[in-house]
């Protein structure tokens, strides 16, 4: 007998196996995720590693909200923590804090990921996560092409990570016939060239950005907060945050964001989030309003915004709120598209009412599957089913690449790269991407000089 679920309480991975057909009920969907697990094992070099460190963080995190079976992690050295990511801590204190568990070996059912220099025991499907520059991502067991894994800007690891996430993930939804068997990953400086390839016109990190305007701190404003910790400042008293959300954690926000944790549900999101960026130094400014028609930037506040709502209406008044640039990125819907990614520009030569302002935003919710027909057999009313289904199906890893493609558009403009007007892309197949550049223009949105001993790429 199926259980009548409340839409705030779903996990938005479990929808996508609801959504799909593959699940009966809602209990299948969680025993499904239940079931997937996931072994790390790291080397040697996270005793020294910041950069491999954040990779081991942001894999974690990532998982223990996907892959409900467990994250085993083998071989954390009890090392102090490198990374802004986990500050004042040991490294396997950061671990378990995140929901890892520590083992003496792996669970031999379970796929692995692989971290440093280390063979994995285990004779599942195998990931290593590599990276060097602007480029990084996952090779399956067996690739003999592994990246230096020296000098990289800093949210690359992360990306990996991510990438590493999506694959794990379409092994075991069998949603991708080579999952476990290709390569992931993307160059965040080139994007759509060979990532396993040296580029030589990759730049060292000499400019951060300085002064954001964070909108949306759900799954991918989280993100964006995650990866701007990991930004080598040389001040962070002058680094200006304002976070704008309106809205409170709710259970489900824990499968999606890498922020959220049960013990934050009805919290304000941007409480928690400043929270989490003041332990590691960031002073913020918070907005606790709606963004819309009403929003405007008065002349001294950052004039550079992310925005991570994904509302078309919201979208709507983008152009309206004065900032001299804003990015904003964009997840798929339904569990045909919920893997997509776009990022925006503005100004352009597309105004947002332009590419939104006829958006259909109905996508899946009056989809019909054996789990929804459980539910309303359990007694589960209409206006409750509707709201289930409308809600989208979502996994952090998405929008934490949606996150790097985001940073990664600033730190390009900052040292002379590509300007991006759009870009779309899919965690299914990140080699595969679509984008428009626009005229290069100076930086002219709060920068800071990385001091010369912390430069990196």
């Amino acid at each position: 007998m199926s259980l009548i679920v409340d839409p705030n309480d779903l996990h938005r991975t479990a929808k996508y196996f609801m959504d799909n057909g593959r699940a009966t009920t809602h209990e299948e969907a969680m025993a499904m995720l239940e079931s997937f697990g996931l072994n790390i094992v790291v080397g040697e070099e996270l005793a020294t590693s910041a950069d491999h460190q954040a990779a081991l963080l942001t894999l974690v995190n990532l998982s223990r909200r996907t892959f409900l079976g467990g994250v085993r992690v083998i071989n954390v050295p009890d090392a102090p923590s490198l990374t802004p990511l986990a500050p004042g801590r040991r490294l396997r204190d950061a671990v378990e804090e995140l929901g890892g568990v520590h083992a003496s070996d792996e669970q031999s059912r379970w796929p692995t990921a692989v971290i440093g220099t280390v063979t994995p025991a285990s004779t599942a499907a195998a990931w290593q996560l590599t990276w060097d520059g602007w480029r990084g991502g996952v090779m399956p067991r067996g690739y003999e092409e592994r990246l230096p894994e020296g000098s990289c800007i800093p949210i690359v690891p992360a990306m990996a990570a991510a990438a590493c996430a999506g694959e794990v993930f379409a092994y075991y939804a069998s949603d991708h016939v080579l999952a476990g068997r290709r390569t992931s990953g993307m160059s965040l400086w080139t994007p759509g060239s060979d990532w396993s390839v040296p580029d030589p016109s990759e730049p060292s990190v000499s400019f951060v950005p300085s002064r954001l305007w964070v909108i949306g701190l759900g799954n991918l404003g989280q993100a964006f907060a995650w990866l701007i910790a990991l930004l080598p400042y040389s001040d962070l008293a002058k680094v200006e945050l304002v976070l704008q959300d309106f809205d409170v954690i709710a259970p489900s926000n824990d499968s999606t964001s890498v922020l959220s944790w049960t013990r934050d549900v009805d919290e304000k999101k941007t409480r928690v989030v400043a929270a989490w960026l003041e332990e590691r130094g960031f002073k913020t400014v918070l907005e606790e309003r709606r963004f819309g028609a009403h929003t405007r930037r008065a002349e001294d506040e950052p004039g550079l915004a992310l925005f991570g709502v994904d509302n078309a209406n919201t979208r709507l008044s983008l152009d309206r709120a004065g900032f001299d640039l804003i990015v904003e990125a964009g997840l798929g819907a339904g569990p045909d598209a919920f893997r997509s990614i776009s990022v925006h520009t503005f100004p352009g030569p597309r105004t947002p009412s332009e590419i939104w302002g006829r958006y259909d935003q109905s996508d899946n919710a009056q989809r019909a599957t054996p789990a929804y027909d459980a539910l309303k057999a359990a007694g589960m009313d209409e206006c409750g089913l509707t709201l289930l289904k409308s809600r989208s199906v979502g996994v952090p890893f998405v929008g934490l690449t949606a996150g790097c493609l985001v940073i990664a558009e600033l730190l390009r403009r900052l040292h002379g790269g590509a300007h991006l007007e759009q870009f779309s892309t899919s965690v299914l197949a990140l080699e595969n991407v679509e984008m428009t550049e626009r005229e290069r223009v100076p930086y002219a949105h709060g920068h800071q000089a990385v001091a010369a001993w912390q430069q990196v790429g």
